[in-house]
C-alpha cells in the first residue's frame, strides 16, 4: 500500500451468550497487531471490533439466567467483552454492538433499499436449524451420532448438538441472484479471499449452487424488527454483518463510510462462507464495493480440538496474561502459529519460547546492550567510527528484516513477519559474542572500536523496538525510553515503521537509562499445567 492509503480492518462482532476464550483474542490481536503497522506506515487505519447481540441463541442464554436479552448483554459486553481489550492491549478505534441504536437505524435503511429494489419477498421455509450457529444447516453439515446422551439425532458437525427442525413463514434473500457474479469476483480477484485452502472450500461451495437466503424470524422477538413487516426480527446472521458498515456511516455519514469502505475482514475459518458469499452477495444487492478481502484464519486447538466454551476447553485470556503477561501472549499467538492455519496451544510450548525467545533472546539483549552502554561510556551512546564488515553485515540484516517484515505484512502473514524481525536478534546476539566489547573495553586502543559495536547494538535494538511495537508494545515501549529515543527522536508509534531498516537514526550522545527485565524470568511452579 501506499502511505496514506485507507486501512480499514474488522474483527467479527463476537456473540455475548459467553464470556471471551483465547479463540477470540488471538482474532483480536491479529487485527491489532495488523491495524498498529499500518498506522506506524502512515495509512489512514480504523480498526472495528465489537458483540453480535441479538438472535434466539442469545434470547435462550438470556432466560437460562432469569434475566432479559438486553440485560444480559450489557452485563457480557461491560464485564468480560469491553475487558478483553483492555487485557490484551488493543488498540481499536471503534467498538459497535448490534443493540446500537445507530446500527439498527443503518440495518432499517439497507433493508428497506433491499425490499424496495426486489432482493427480498416473502415465502415458507422448513429446515434443520443449529441455534449454535444460528443458521439452518444442509444435511452434509450435521452427523448422526450412534452413542452418548443423543444417541440416533442428528448433530451439528460443529457444536455435536442436536439440530431443531422448523418450519415458518419467512422472508427470503435473492442469493441465487448473485451465484455467477460472485464466482467472477473469485475468479478476477483470486486474493479476494484467503488463504487458499479456505478460498478453494468457498469456490467448490459456490459452484455447488447458491439457494435463497431465510432472513427474518416470527417464533421469536429479540432482533431488530423488519420495516415493512413488524411481526418478523431480521436473521440475526444477516443483522450482524452489516455492522462493518453501519459503524463507519452507511446511510448516515456518507464521508466517512466512502472514506473508509470496503474493509479487510478477518474471520476464523468457521465464518468464513458468511463473510465470502452472504456478506458480498448483500454488498452487490445494495450496489455497494464488496470487501477488500475476507482473510479466514485458522482455528486454535486444544488437546486436538478446537477451542470452545461448550465443550469446556475454552482458556480465558487472563489465565496466561496473569502469568506471563500481555506482550507474551501478543508474541506467543502471532508467532508459533502460521497465521491462516490451525494452531495448537500448550503450556509447554508457551513457556518454552517465553524463556528462549523472550527472556533469553530479545530481553537479555536488551538489558545486556543497555548496561553495557551505561557501564562502558557513562550512559551515553558512543558515535560509531568505521564500520567493519560484521558491523555492515548487522545493517543488511536490519535493512533487509524490515523490507521482508513490511511485505509479510501486507499479506497478512504476522508469523513470517515476526520471524523475519527475529533474525536482527538473533544477528546481534551472535554479533556480541563474537565482537566481545566486555575485551575491547581493557585496553584503550581498542575503545573506538568498542564504541562502534556498542552503537551497532543500540541502532539495532532502536530498529527492533519500532519494528515490534505492533506485536509486544509494552516491552518496546520500556525499550525505547530506556534508548534515549523518546527524547531524541519521539514518540515510539510516531516512528515511520517501513523506515525502521534505515540505519542511523539513533542520535550519537543519547542518554541511555537503566531497564527493568522486559521479560523476567517466570519459576515453572507458575505454569498453569
Amino acid at each position: 500500500m501506499a502511505a496514506g492509503d485507507s486501512f480499514y480492518i474488522a474483527t467479527p462482532i463476537f456473540y455475548v451468550n459467553d464470556v471471551p476464550h483465547i479463540g477470540h483474542a488471538y482474532t483480536e490481536v491479529a487485527a491489532d497487531v495488523l491495524a498498529r503497522w499500518h498506522r506506524q506506515s502512515g495509512d489512514d487505519t480504523w480498526l472495528l471490533t465489537g458483540t453480535d447481540e441479538h438472535g434466539q441463541k442469545i434470547l435462550r442464554t438470556a432466560v437460562a439466567n432469569d434475566t432479559t436479552p438486553q440485560a444480559w448483554a450489557d452485563k457480557l459486553v461491560e464485564e468480560a467483552w469491553l475487558p478483553l481489550l483492555e487485557t490484551i492491549d488493543i488498540a481499536n478505534d471503534d467498538f459497535i454492538r448490534t443493540t446500537d441504536e445507530r446500527h439498527e437505524s443503518a440495518v432499517t435503511i439497507f433493508l428497506q433499499k433491499l425490499y424496495d429494489d426486489g432482493f427480498i419477498y416473502s415465502g415458507e421455509y422448513e429446515g434443520y436449524y443449529c441455534v449454535g450457529c444460528e443458521e439452518y444447516k444442509q444435511l452434509d453439515d450435521l452427523l448422526e451420532t450412534e452413542v452418548g446422551d443423543y444417541a440416533g439425532q442428528l448433530v451439528c458437525k460443529i457444536h455435536t448438538r442436536p439440530v431443531e427442525i422448523l418450519k415458518e413463514r419467512n422472508y427470503f434473500f435473492r442469493m441465487s441472484d448473485f451465484q455467477q457474479r460472485l464466482l467472477d469476483l473469485y475468479e478476477t480477484r483470486p486474493d479476494f479471499i484467503q488463504p487458499e485452502s479456505v478460498r478453494n472450500e468457498i469456490i467448490q461451495f459456490v459452484n455447488s449452487g447458491l439457494q435463497d437466503l431465510s432472513i427474518s424470524r416470527s417464533s421469536f422477538d429479540w432482533g431488530i424488527k423488519l420495516p415493512w413487516d413488524d411481526s418478523h426480527v431480521l436473521y440475526v446472521w444477516f443483522d450482524a454483518l452489516l455492522n462493518y458498515i453501519t459503524a463507519i456511516g452507511y446511510g448516515t455519514d456518507d464521508d466517512n463510510f466512502r472514506r473508509r469502505w470496503p474493509a479487510n475482514q478477518l474471520v476464523g475459518k468457521d465464518i468464513a462462507r458468511f463473510h465470502a458469499v452472504i456478506w458480498p452477495a448483500m454488498l452487490m444487492a445494495a450496489g455497494l464495493e464488496v470487501p477488500r478481502r475476507v482473510f479466514g484464519h485458522g482455528w486454535l486447538l486444544v488437546g486436538g480440538e478446537k477451542m470452545s466454551k461448550s465443550k469446556l476447553t475454552g482458556i480465558a485470556p487472563s489465565q496466561i496474561t496473569d502469568t506471563f503477561g500481555v506482550d507474551a501472549f501478543r508474541y506467543y499467538f502471532m508467532s508459533a502459529i502460521n497465521f491462516g492455519q490451525d494452531g495448537s496451544f500448550s503450556w509447554e510450548d508457551l513457556a518454552a519460547r517465553y524463556q528462549a525467545e523472550l527472556a533469553n533472546g530479545f530481553g537479555n539483549l536488551a538489558s545486556r546492550v543497555i548496561a553495557m552502554v551505561n557501564k562502558y561510556f557513562d550512559g551515553a551512546v558512543p558515535s560509531p567510527a568505521e564500520y567493519s564488515e560484521a558491523d555492515l553485515t548487522v545493517q543488511r540484516v536490519v535493512r533487509e528484516a524490515a523490507e521482508s517484515a513490511d511485505a509479510a505484512m501486507e499479506r497478512f502473514a504476522i508469523h513470517t513477519a515476526i520471524e523475519g524481525i527475529w533474525t536482527i536478534v538473533d544477528e546481534l546476539n551472535g554479533y556480541i559474542t563474537l565482537q566481545e566489547p566486555w575485551v575491547l573495553a581493557k585496553s584503550e586502543d581498542t575503545l573506538e572500536r568498542l564504541g562502534t559495536v556498542l552503537y551497532t547494538a543500540a541502532e539495532g535494538l532502536r530498529a527492533l523496538a519500532v519494528l515490534l511495537s505492533p506485536v509486544i508494545p509494552a516491552a518496546t515501549h520500556k525499550l525505547w525510553s530506556a534508548l534515549g529515543a523518546a527524547s531524541e527522536l519521539g514518540h515510539l508509534t510516531d516512528q515511520v515503521i517501513v523506515d525502521a531498516g534505515h540505519w542511523g537514526q539513533l542520535p550519537p550522545a543519547s542518554r541511555v537509562h537503566a531497564i527493568e527485565a522486559l521479560f523476567p524470568r517466570i519459576d515453572a511452579a507458575e505454569v498453569v499445567a
